[in-house]
Protein backbone atom coordinates (compact mmCIF):
# COMPACT_ATOMS: atom_id res chain seq x y z
CA UNK A 1 0.00 0.00 0.00
CA UNK A 2 2.75 2.43 0.98
CA UNK A 3 4.85 1.48 -2.20
CA UNK A 4 1.68 2.21 -4.68
CA UNK A 5 1.31 5.60 -3.29
CA UNK A 6 4.47 6.54 -4.82
CA UNK A 7 3.19 6.46 -8.23
CA UNK A 8 0.63 8.65 -9.59
CA UNK A 9 -1.50 6.07 -11.42
CA UNK A 10 -3.11 2.30 -10.12
CA UNK A 11 0.03 -0.32 -10.30
CA UNK A 12 0.00 -3.70 -9.25
CA UNK A 13 2.84 -4.35 -6.83
CA UNK A 14 3.86 -7.46 -5.12
CA UNK A 15 5.95 -7.64 -2.03
CA UNK A 16 8.51 -10.58 -1.26
CA UNK A 17 9.41 -11.01 2.93
CA UNK A 18 11.85 -13.24 3.87
CA UNK A 19 10.33 -14.60 6.96
CA UNK A 20 14.15 -15.08 8.78
CA UNK A 21 15.51 -12.20 8.39
CA UNK A 22 12.55 -10.01 7.84
CA UNK A 23 14.37 -8.32 4.59
CA UNK A 24 11.86 -7.57 1.75
CA UNK A 25 12.24 -6.95 -2.00
CA UNK A 26 9.71 -5.03 -3.94
CA UNK A 27 8.37 -5.68 -7.62
CA UNK A 28 6.14 -4.02 -10.07
CA UNK A 29 4.10 -5.91 -12.53
CA UNK A 30 2.30 -6.10 -15.34
CA UNK A 31 -0.83 -8.65 -16.56
CA UNK A 32 0.00 -9.60 -20.20
CA UNK A 33 -2.76 -9.00 -22.01
CA UNK A 34 -3.77 -10.39 -25.67
CA UNK A 35 -3.16 -7.44 -28.78
CA UNK A 36 -6.14 -7.23 -29.64
CA UNK A 37 -7.93 -6.44 -26.27
CA UNK A 38 -6.10 -3.19 -25.57
CA UNK A 39 -5.39 -1.92 -22.59
CA UNK A 40 -7.66 -1.67 -20.08
CA UNK A 41 -5.78 -0.60 -17.24
CA UNK A 42 -2.81 0.59 -19.05
CA UNK A 43 -1.07 1.18 -15.04
CA UNK A 44 -1.27 -2.82 -14.97
CA UNK A 45 -1.63 -4.44 -18.22
CA UNK A 46 1.09 -4.89 -20.85
CA UNK A 47 0.40 -6.27 -24.85
CA UNK A 48 1.76 -9.23 -25.48
CA UNK A 49 3.93 -8.12 -28.58
CA UNK A 50 5.70 -5.68 -26.46
CA UNK A 51 6.02 -8.43 -23.22
CA UNK A 52 7.61 -10.90 -25.29
CA UNK A 53 9.97 -8.44 -26.47
CA UNK A 54 11.58 -8.90 -22.50
CA UNK A 55 10.49 -12.35 -22.41
CA UNK A 56 10.43 -14.07 -25.48
CA UNK A 57 8.39 -16.95 -23.97
CA UNK A 58 5.92 -15.34 -22.09
CA UNK A 59 2.00 -15.83 -22.52
CA UNK A 60 -1.20 -14.24 -21.74
CA UNK A 61 -2.55 -14.05 -18.27
CA UNK A 62 1.52 -14.14 -17.22
CA UNK A 63 3.03 -11.36 -14.96
CA UNK A 64 5.82 -9.22 -16.43
CA UNK A 65 7.62 -8.13 -12.93
CA UNK A 66 10.46 -5.66 -12.54
CA UNK A 67 12.41 -4.96 -9.41
CA UNK A 68 11.51 -1.25 -7.71
CA UNK A 69 13.11 0.60 -4.74
CA UNK A 70 11.48 -0.86 -1.63
CA UNK A 71 9.58 1.66 0.67
CA UNK A 72 11.03 2.47 4.33
CA UNK A 73 8.55 1.14 6.80
CA UNK A 74 8.13 3.38 9.80
CA UNK A 75 5.62 4.10 12.25
CA UNK A 76 2.85 5.09 9.98
CA UNK A 77 3.94 2.01 7.89
CA UNK A 78 2.90 -0.23 10.20
CA UNK A 79 0.04 1.38 11.36
CA UNK A 80 -0.87 0.86 8.41
CA UNK A 81 -0.05 -2.52 7.91
CA UNK A 82 -1.96 -3.58 11.06
CA UNK A 83 -4.73 -1.75 9.99
CA UNK A 84 -4.45 -3.84 6.21
CA UNK A 85 -3.93 -7.16 8.16
CA UNK A 86 -7.61 -6.59 10.83
CA UNK A 87 -9.61 -5.78 7.63
CA UNK A 88 -8.18 -8.33 6.25
CA UNK A 89 -9.28 -11.05 9.27
CA UNK A 90 -12.68 -9.40 9.18
CA UNK A 91 -13.19 -10.21 5.57
CA UNK A 92 -12.42 -13.74 6.20
CA UNK A 93 -14.36 -14.11 9.06
CA UNK A 94 -17.44 -12.31 7.23
CA UNK A 95 -16.88 -14.58 3.84
CA UNK A 96 -16.76 -17.78 6.46
CA UNK A 97 -19.93 -16.92 8.25
CA UNK A 98 -21.30 -16.13 4.68
CA UNK A 99 -20.14 -19.74 3.32
CA UNK A 100 -21.75 -21.38 6.39
CA UNK A 101 -25.05 -19.98 5.91
CA UNK A 102 -24.98 -20.55 2.03
CA UNK A 103 -23.68 -24.27 2.90
CA UNK A 104 -27.31 -24.72 4.33
CA UNK A 105 -29.09 -24.18 0.83
CA UNK A 106 -31.52 -22.17 2.06
CA UNK A 107 -33.44 -19.73 -0.33
CA UNK A 108 -35.44 -17.45 1.88
CA UNK A 109 -33.26 -15.40 4.50
CA UNK A 110 -35.48 -14.76 7.77
CA UNK A 111 -33.91 -11.88 9.83
CA UNK A 112 -34.50 -8.93 11.93
CA UNK A 113 -34.05 -5.57 10.53
CA UNK A 114 -30.92 -3.98 11.70
CA UNK A 115 -31.02 -0.65 10.13
CA UNK A 116 -32.59 1.71 7.89
CA UNK A 117 -31.56 4.34 5.40
CA UNK A 118 -32.90 5.80 1.90
CA UNK A 119 -31.91 2.94 -0.10
CA UNK A 120 -32.25 -0.29 1.88
CA UNK A 121 -32.83 -1.99 4.65
CA UNK A 122 -30.08 -4.13 6.48
CA UNK A 123 -31.73 -7.27 7.92
CA UNK A 124 -29.88 -9.70 10.15
CA UNK A 125 -29.84 -13.21 11.21
CA UNK A 126 -27.49 -14.45 13.90
CA UNK A 127 -24.06 -12.57 12.95
CA UNK A 128 -25.34 -12.99 8.58
CA UNK A 129 -26.31 -9.41 7.26
CA UNK A 130 -28.33 -8.85 4.37
CA UNK A 131 -29.46 -5.83 2.60
CA UNK A 132 -32.83 -5.55 1.14
CA UNK A 133 -33.37 -2.61 -1.71
CA UNK A 134 -36.53 -0.40 -1.04
CA UNK A 135 -36.95 -1.23 -4.84
CA UNK A 136 -37.22 -5.02 -3.76
CA UNK A 137 -39.63 -4.71 -1.46
CA UNK A 138 -43.44 -5.03 -2.26
CA UNK A 139 -45.83 -1.93 -2.87
CA UNK A 140 -46.92 0.03 0.49
CA UNK A 141 -44.86 -1.96 2.44
CA UNK A 142 -42.79 -0.53 5.41
CA UNK A 143 -40.17 -2.10 7.89
CA UNK A 144 -39.08 -0.43 11.07
CA UNK A 145 -36.00 -1.60 13.46
CA UNK A 146 -36.53 -5.13 14.90
CA UNK A 147 -39.64 -5.47 12.17
CA UNK A 148 -38.91 -9.53 11.32
CA UNK A 149 -38.37 -9.73 7.44
CA UNK A 150 -38.42 -13.08 5.15
CA UNK A 151 -37.22 -12.42 1.63
CA UNK A 152 -35.51 -14.13 -1.03
CA UNK A 153 -31.51 -14.19 -1.17
CA UNK A 154 -31.42 -13.10 -4.91
CA UNK A 155 -27.72 -12.66 -5.13
CA UNK A 156 -24.31 -13.30 -3.45
CA UNK A 157 -21.72 -10.82 -4.14
CA UNK A 158 -18.63 -11.46 -1.64
CA UNK A 159 -17.02 -8.11 -2.93
CA UNK A 160 -19.28 -6.35 -1.53
CA UNK A 161 -19.21 -5.10 2.23
CA UNK A 162 -22.60 -6.96 2.66
CA UNK A 163 -22.97 -9.66 0.47
CA UNK A 164 -26.42 -11.16 0.76
CA UNK A 165 -28.78 -9.34 -1.44
CA UNK A 166 -32.52 -9.98 -0.68
CA UNK A 167 -35.56 -9.67 -2.82
CA UNK A 168 -39.55 -9.92 -1.67
CA UNK A 169 -40.50 -8.89 -5.74
CA UNK A 170 -38.72 -12.20 -7.14
CA UNK A 171 -40.50 -14.69 -8.84
CA UNK A 172 -38.20 -17.12 -7.25
CA UNK A 173 -38.95 -15.83 -4.28
CA UNK A 174 -43.05 -17.08 -4.98
CA UNK A 175 -41.67 -20.31 -5.76
CA UNK A 176 -39.47 -20.79 -2.93
CA UNK A 177 -42.47 -20.23 -0.85
CA UNK A 178 -44.43 -22.66 -2.56
CA UNK A 179 -41.42 -25.31 -1.79
CA UNK A 180 -41.76 -24.58 2.15
CA UNK A 181 -45.77 -24.79 1.42
CA UNK A 182 -46.19 -27.80 -0.60
CA UNK A 183 -44.04 -31.06 0.98
CA UNK A 184 -44.72 -32.83 -2.54
CA UNK A 185 -42.31 -30.22 -4.20
CA UNK A 186 -39.12 -31.61 -2.48
CA UNK A 187 -40.34 -34.95 -2.43
CA UNK A 188 -40.20 -34.73 -6.32
CA UNK A 189 -43.64 -35.51 -7.37
CA UNK A 190 -44.47 -31.53 -8.06
CA UNK A 191 -42.54 -29.20 -9.73
CA UNK A 192 -42.74 -25.31 -10.61
CA UNK A 193 -41.94 -25.13 -13.76
CA UNK A 194 -42.67 -21.27 -14.11
CA UNK A 195 -43.41 -18.23 -12.25
CA UNK A 196 -44.47 -14.79 -13.52
CA UNK A 197 -45.25 -11.76 -10.50
CA UNK A 198 -46.50 -8.19 -11.03
CA UNK A 199 -45.41 -7.85 -7.24
CA UNK A 200 -48.42 -7.61 -4.30
CA UNK A 201 -51.09 -7.20 -7.18
CA UNK A 202 -50.64 -10.55 -8.95
CA UNK A 203 -49.07 -13.53 -9.94
CA UNK A 204 -49.15 -16.69 -12.24
CA UNK A 205 -47.19 -20.31 -11.82
CA UNK A 206 -47.22 -22.90 -13.54
CA UNK A 207 -47.02 -26.56 -12.03
CA UNK A 208 -46.53 -29.91 -13.82
CA UNK A 209 -47.28 -33.30 -11.82
CA UNK A 210 -44.79 -35.83 -11.96
CA UNK A 211 -47.13 -38.27 -10.58
CA UNK A 212 -50.46 -38.67 -12.88
CA UNK A 213 -52.45 -39.36 -10.19
CA UNK A 214 -51.42 -35.82 -8.17
CA UNK A 215 -54.12 -32.93 -9.07
CA UNK A 216 -51.02 -30.02 -9.20
CA UNK A 217 -53.33 -27.36 -8.57
CA UNK A 218 -55.53 -29.06 -5.78
CA UNK A 219 -52.20 -29.91 -4.46
CA UNK A 220 -50.63 -26.30 -4.31
CA UNK A 221 -54.11 -25.12 -3.15
CA UNK A 222 -54.30 -27.19 -0.20
CA UNK A 223 -56.64 -28.49 2.09
CA UNK A 224 -59.78 -25.22 2.17
CA UNK A 225 -56.53 -23.23 0.34
CA UNK A 226 -54.51 -23.11 3.71
CA UNK A 227 -50.97 -23.88 1.20
CA UNK A 228 -51.83 -20.94 -0.94
CA UNK A 229 -53.10 -19.19 1.57
CA UNK A 230 -49.59 -19.03 3.53
CA UNK A 231 -48.25 -17.26 0.87
CA UNK A 232 -50.09 -15.03 -0.01
CA UNK A 233 -50.50 -13.54 3.59
CA UNK A 234 -46.54 -13.35 3.46
CA UNK A 235 -47.03 -11.28 -0.27
CA UNK A 236 -49.41 -9.46 0.77
CA UNK A 237 -52.42 -10.64 -0.56
CA UNK A 238 -51.28 -11.16 -3.63
CA UNK A 239 -53.62 -12.80 -6.18
CA UNK A 240 -52.07 -16.12 -7.57
CA UNK A 241 -53.23 -17.96 -10.78
CA UNK A 242 -51.76 -21.40 -10.92
CA UNK A 243 -52.26 -23.20 -14.12
CA UNK A 244 -51.20 -26.47 -15.60
CA UNK A 245 -47.87 -26.67 -17.54
CA UNK A 246 -47.54 -28.29 -20.92
CA UNK A 247 -44.37 -28.76 -23.55
CA UNK A 248 -46.39 -26.87 -26.28
CA UNK A 249 -46.55 -23.32 -26.51
CA UNK A 250 -50.04 -22.72 -27.81
CA UNK A 251 -51.72 -25.25 -25.00
CA UNK A 252 -49.93 -23.30 -22.04
CA UNK A 253 -50.56 -19.59 -23.73
CA UNK A 254 -54.34 -20.99 -23.64
CA UNK A 255 -54.14 -22.28 -20.25
CA UNK A 256 -52.25 -18.36 -19.28
CA UNK A 257 -54.61 -16.39 -20.41
CA UNK A 258 -57.60 -17.91 -18.45
CA UNK A 259 -60.61 -16.99 -17.30
CA UNK A 260 -60.22 -16.04 -21.43
CA UNK A 261 -61.55 -17.87 -23.93
CA UNK A 262 -59.45 -18.26 -26.79
CA UNK A 263 -60.21 -18.29 -30.25
CA UNK A 264 -57.21 -19.18 -32.38
CA UNK A 265 -53.42 -18.99 -32.45
CA UNK A 266 -50.84 -18.32 -34.88
CA UNK A 267 -47.46 -19.07 -33.39
CA UNK A 268 -44.44 -17.49 -34.80
CA UNK A 269 -41.85 -19.62 -34.04
CA UNK A 270 -38.72 -17.35 -36.08
CA UNK A 271 -40.34 -14.19 -33.66
CA UNK A 272 -41.17 -16.20 -30.77
CA UNK A 273 -44.29 -14.68 -30.66
CA UNK A 274 -48.17 -15.74 -30.94
CA UNK A 275 -51.28 -13.80 -32.17
CA UNK A 276 -53.97 -15.15 -29.81
CA UNK A 277 -57.59 -14.59 -31.34
CA UNK A 278 -60.26 -14.07 -28.77
CA UNK A 279 -64.17 -12.31 -29.25
CA UNK A 280 -64.41 -8.95 -28.92
CA UNK A 281 -66.66 -9.57 -25.42
CA UNK A 282 -63.27 -11.90 -24.05
CA UNK A 283 -60.97 -9.22 -25.00
CA UNK A 284 -60.89 -7.27 -21.89
CA UNK A 285 -60.46 -10.30 -19.77
CA UNK A 286 -57.68 -11.61 -21.97
CA UNK A 287 -55.41 -8.28 -21.68
CA UNK A 288 -56.27 -7.61 -17.81
CA UNK A 289 -56.25 -4.55 -16.45
CA UNK A 290 -53.31 -2.53 -18.00
CA UNK A 291 -52.59 -5.28 -19.78
CA UNK A 292 -51.62 -7.41 -16.78
CA UNK A 293 -52.76 -10.74 -17.76
CA UNK A 294 -50.91 -10.68 -20.76
CA UNK A 295 -48.32 -9.66 -19.58
CA UNK A 296 -47.88 -11.86 -16.99
CA UNK A 297 -49.36 -14.59 -19.55
CA UNK A 298 -46.09 -13.47 -22.04
CA UNK A 299 -43.55 -13.58 -18.80
CA UNK A 300 -44.98 -17.26 -17.62
CA UNK A 301 -44.72 -18.66 -21.18
CA UNK A 302 -41.73 -16.99 -22.10
CA UNK A 303 -43.44 -15.93 -25.37
CA UNK A 304 -44.30 -12.32 -27.01
CA UNK A 305 -48.14 -13.02 -26.58
CA UNK A 306 -50.20 -10.39 -28.70
CA UNK A 307 -53.73 -10.49 -28.32
CA UNK A 308 -55.99 -9.57 -31.59
CA UNK A 309 -59.56 -9.76 -32.31
CA UNK A 310 -60.92 -12.26 -35.21
CA UNK A 311 -61.22 -8.94 -37.57
CA UNK A 312 -57.48 -7.82 -37.29
CA UNK A 313 -56.75 -11.73 -37.70
CA UNK A 314 -58.55 -11.74 -40.80
CA UNK A 315 -56.54 -8.65 -41.93
CA UNK A 316 -53.39 -10.22 -41.03
CA UNK A 317 -53.91 -13.24 -42.75
CA UNK A 318 -54.76 -11.43 -46.27
CA UNK A 319 -51.81 -8.88 -45.50
CA UNK A 320 -49.38 -12.21 -45.17
CA UNK A 321 -51.60 -14.18 -48.09
CA UNK A 322 -51.04 -11.19 -50.41
CA UNK A 323 -47.20 -11.25 -49.65
CA UNK A 324 -46.79 -14.76 -50.28
CA UNK A 325 -49.06 -14.37 -53.24
CA UNK A 326 -46.83 -11.93 -55.03
CA UNK A 327 -43.83 -14.32 -53.98
CA UNK A 328 -45.33 -16.94 -56.19
CA UNK A 329 -46.42 -14.95 -59.15
CA UNK A 330 -43.42 -13.49 -59.17
CA UNK A 331 -40.57 -16.46 -58.77
CA UNK A 332 -43.38 -19.23 -60.08
CA UNK A 333 -44.53 -17.45 -63.03
CA UNK A 334 -48.19 -18.42 -62.24
CA UNK A 335 -51.07 -16.41 -61.91
CA UNK A 336 -53.05 -15.04 -59.25
CA UNK A 337 -55.52 -18.02 -59.24
CA UNK A 338 -52.61 -20.42 -59.01
CA UNK A 339 -50.76 -19.05 -56.42
CA UNK A 340 -54.35 -18.63 -53.97
CA UNK A 341 -54.59 -22.62 -54.21
CA UNK A 342 -50.94 -23.15 -53.23
CA UNK A 343 -51.84 -20.88 -50.03
CA UNK A 344 -55.53 -21.84 -49.42
CA UNK A 345 -53.31 -25.57 -49.19
CA UNK A 346 -51.25 -24.55 -46.82
CA UNK A 347 -47.80 -23.79 -48.97
CA UNK A 348 -45.64 -20.53 -47.42
CA UNK A 349 -42.79 -20.47 -49.52
CA UNK A 350 -40.51 -21.68 -52.17
CA UNK A 351 -38.85 -24.41 -50.81
CA UNK A 352 -42.03 -26.16 -49.87
CA UNK A 353 -43.01 -25.96 -53.13
CA UNK A 354 -40.02 -26.96 -54.34
CA UNK A 355 -39.25 -29.67 -52.04
CA UNK A 356 -42.01 -31.20 -49.78
CA UNK A 357 -42.98 -34.79 -50.77
CA UNK A 358 -44.98 -35.01 -54.41
CA UNK A 359 -47.62 -37.38 -52.76
CA UNK A 360 -49.00 -34.11 -50.93
CA UNK A 361 -49.19 -31.42 -53.96
CA UNK A 362 -50.93 -34.79 -56.29
CA UNK A 363 -53.54 -34.60 -53.76
CA UNK A 364 -54.11 -30.69 -54.76
CA UNK A 365 -57.65 -31.41 -56.52
CA UNK A 366 -57.05 -28.99 -59.08
CA UNK A 367 -53.43 -30.29 -60.15
CA UNK A 368 -52.31 -33.22 -62.19
CA UNK A 369 -49.25 -34.11 -62.39
CA UNK A 370 -47.48 -32.30 -65.31
CA UNK A 371 -48.35 -28.97 -62.99
CA UNK A 372 -46.77 -30.32 -59.88
CA UNK A 373 -43.53 -31.42 -61.54
CA UNK A 374 -43.67 -27.72 -63.24
CA UNK A 375 -43.78 -26.24 -60.26
CA UNK A 376 -41.60 -28.51 -58.49
CA UNK A 377 -38.99 -27.32 -61.07
CA UNK A 378 -39.56 -23.99 -61.34
CA UNK A 379 -39.63 -23.34 -57.54
CA UNK A 380 -35.97 -25.19 -57.68
CA UNK A 381 -35.05 -23.23 -60.41
CA UNK A 382 -36.31 -19.56 -58.37
CA UNK A 383 -33.87 -21.37 -55.61
CA UNK A 384 -31.33 -21.69 -57.11
CA UNK A 385 -31.43 -17.82 -59.02
CA UNK A 386 -31.61 -16.73 -55.15
CA UNK A 387 -28.71 -18.66 -53.96
CA UNK A 388 -26.37 -17.77 -57.32
CA UNK A 389 -27.49 -14.10 -56.35
CA UNK A 390 -26.32 -14.32 -52.37
CA UNK A 391 -23.17 -16.46 -53.31
CA UNK A 392 -22.61 -13.01 -55.79
CA UNK A 393 -22.90 -11.03 -52.90
CA UNK A 394 -20.65 -13.00 -51.04
CA UNK A 395 -17.89 -12.41 -53.07
CA UNK A 396 -18.08 -8.88 -52.72
CA UNK A 397 -16.85 -9.10 -49.01
CA UNK A 398 -13.38 -9.39 -48.35
CA UNK A 399 -11.20 -12.63 -47.79
CA UNK A 400 -10.83 -11.17 -43.97
CA UNK A 401 -14.40 -11.31 -43.22
CA UNK A 402 -15.47 -14.72 -44.50
CA UNK A 403 -12.35 -15.93 -42.43
CA UNK A 404 -14.54 -15.33 -39.19
CA UNK A 405 -15.33 -18.72 -38.19
CA UNK A 406 -18.51 -17.67 -36.61
CA UNK A 407 -19.77 -16.13 -39.69
CA UNK A 408 -22.55 -18.04 -41.68
CA UNK A 409 -22.95 -17.56 -45.73
CA UNK A 410 -26.15 -16.33 -44.61
CA UNK A 411 -24.88 -14.02 -42.05
CA UNK A 412 -21.97 -12.72 -44.43
CA UNK A 413 -24.98 -12.40 -47.10
CA UNK A 414 -26.77 -10.14 -44.91
CA UNK A 415 -23.22 -8.22 -44.29
CA UNK A 416 -23.24 -7.36 -48.26
CA UNK A 417 -26.74 -6.59 -48.56
CA UNK A 418 -26.28 -3.75 -45.57
CA UNK A 419 -23.30 -2.43 -47.47
CA UNK A 420 -21.07 -3.78 -44.93
CA UNK A 421 -17.72 -4.93 -47.31
CA UNK A 422 -14.71 -4.62 -45.92
CA UNK A 423 -13.01 -5.52 -42.39
CA UNK A 424 -12.58 -1.39 -41.62
CA UNK A 425 -15.95 -1.23 -42.29
CA UNK A 426 -17.28 -4.36 -39.84
CA UNK A 427 -14.72 -3.03 -37.05
CA UNK A 428 -16.91 0.37 -37.30
CA UNK A 429 -19.96 -0.76 -36.26
CA UNK A 430 -21.49 -0.23 -32.81
CA UNK A 431 -22.87 -3.74 -30.84
CA UNK A 432 -26.32 -2.73 -31.75
CA UNK A 433 -26.15 -2.05 -34.88
CA UNK A 434 -24.38 -5.26 -36.19
CA UNK A 435 -27.20 -6.85 -34.01
CA UNK A 436 -29.69 -5.61 -36.39
CA UNK A 437 -28.26 -6.59 -39.24
CA UNK A 438 -27.37 -10.25 -37.97
CA UNK A 439 -30.47 -11.05 -35.22
CA UNK A 440 -29.42 -14.48 -34.96
CA UNK A 441 -25.84 -13.38 -33.25
CA UNK A 442 -26.36 -12.56 -30.03
CA UNK A 443 -25.01 -9.16 -28.38
CA UNK A 444 -21.54 -10.94 -26.26
CA UNK A 445 -21.12 -12.66 -29.99
CA UNK A 446 -21.47 -9.61 -31.91
CA UNK A 447 -19.23 -7.94 -29.65
CA UNK A 448 -16.32 -10.30 -30.04
CA UNK A 449 -17.04 -10.07 -33.44
CA UNK A 450 -16.24 -6.15 -33.96
CA UNK A 451 -13.33 -7.11 -31.58
CA UNK A 452 -11.93 -9.48 -33.90
CA UNK A 453 -12.33 -7.32 -36.77
CA UNK A 454 -10.68 -4.47 -35.24
CA UNK A 455 -7.46 -6.66 -33.99
CA UNK A 456 -5.51 -4.92 -36.95
CA UNK A 457 -5.77 -2.07 -36.14
CA UNK A 458 -3.31 -2.38 -32.72
CA UNK A 459 -1.18 -4.56 -34.52
CA UNK A 460 -0.75 -1.66 -37.04
CA UNK A 461 -0.40 0.83 -33.89
CA UNK A 462 2.67 -1.06 -32.53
Amino acid sequence: MATKKKYPEDVDIRVLIDRGTGEYDTFRRWLVVPNEAGLQEPGKEILLFEAQEQVADVEVDDYIEEQVESVEIGRIGVQMAKQVIVQKIRDAERDQLINDFLDRDELIFNGTVKRVTKTDFVVESGRVEAVLKRDQILPREAFRVGDRVRAYIANVDKNSRISLELSRTSPDFLIALFNNEVPEIDQGLLEIKAAARDPGVRAKIAVHAMDKRIDPIGTCVGVRGTRITAVRNELGNEAIDIVLWSEDPAQMAIQSLAPAVVKSIVVDEDNHSMDVVVDDNELAIAIGRGGQNVRLASELTGWQINIITPEESEKRQEAESGVTRALFVDKLDIDEEVADILIAEGFASLEEVAYVPIEEMLDIEEFDEDIVNELRNRARNALLTIEIAREENIESVSQDIRDIQVLTSAMIAELAQAGVNTLDELAELAVDELHAIIPELSEKVCADVIMQARAHWFTEEA
